[in-house]
């Protein structure tokens, strides 16, 4: 049975893409830390991240910076934090979490956020997407 994400990749549901190319998808999550929380995954489905071959590992990797610097562009943080729990859904992913402290990497701060939301922010980050190099946020 395909998991959560590979229906997102399919697009059997909806998501708020932030950056996509053949490989790779970055999307918000819909229960962020805070707001910007974006989940990066490969568009192969494979369970645990270090399962992944050193290729798709490294590209997964490379692609989780260029969304960084379009979060970290948009919204106000001291860093975006990077999380790999890898149990909420079997399907490898990373977690990037404007934070301020490292207390901001807790699930438990999670919340429901309106879709309306998820919309605006989503819209503000992917307005990045072709600005290059690293550019001092907004912070």
């Amino acid at each position: 049975m395909a998991t959560l994400f590979t229906r997102i990749v399919k697009g059997e549901i909806p998501c708020h893409k932030i950056l996509e190319d053949e490989k790779y998808l970055a999307f918000l999550d819909i229960r962020p830390i805070n707001p910007g929380h974006t989940l990066v995954i490969p568009k192969k489905e494979i369970d645990y991240i270090f399962d992944m071959d050193d290729d798709l590992l490294t590209g997964l990797t490379v692609f989780a910076k260029k969304v960084a610097i379009m979060i970290r562009k948009e919204i106000l943080c001291k860093r975006i934090g990077v999380m790999v729990a890898g149990l909420e859904v079997p399907h490898a992913h990373i977690h990037l979490i404007p934070i301020f402290e490292l207390a901001d990497l807790n699930f438990a701060r999670a919340k429901s956020t309106p879709n309306e939301e998820l919309v605006k922010v989503a819209e503000k980050i992917r307005a990045h997407a072709h600005e290059g190099g690293l550019r001092k946020n907004k912070n």
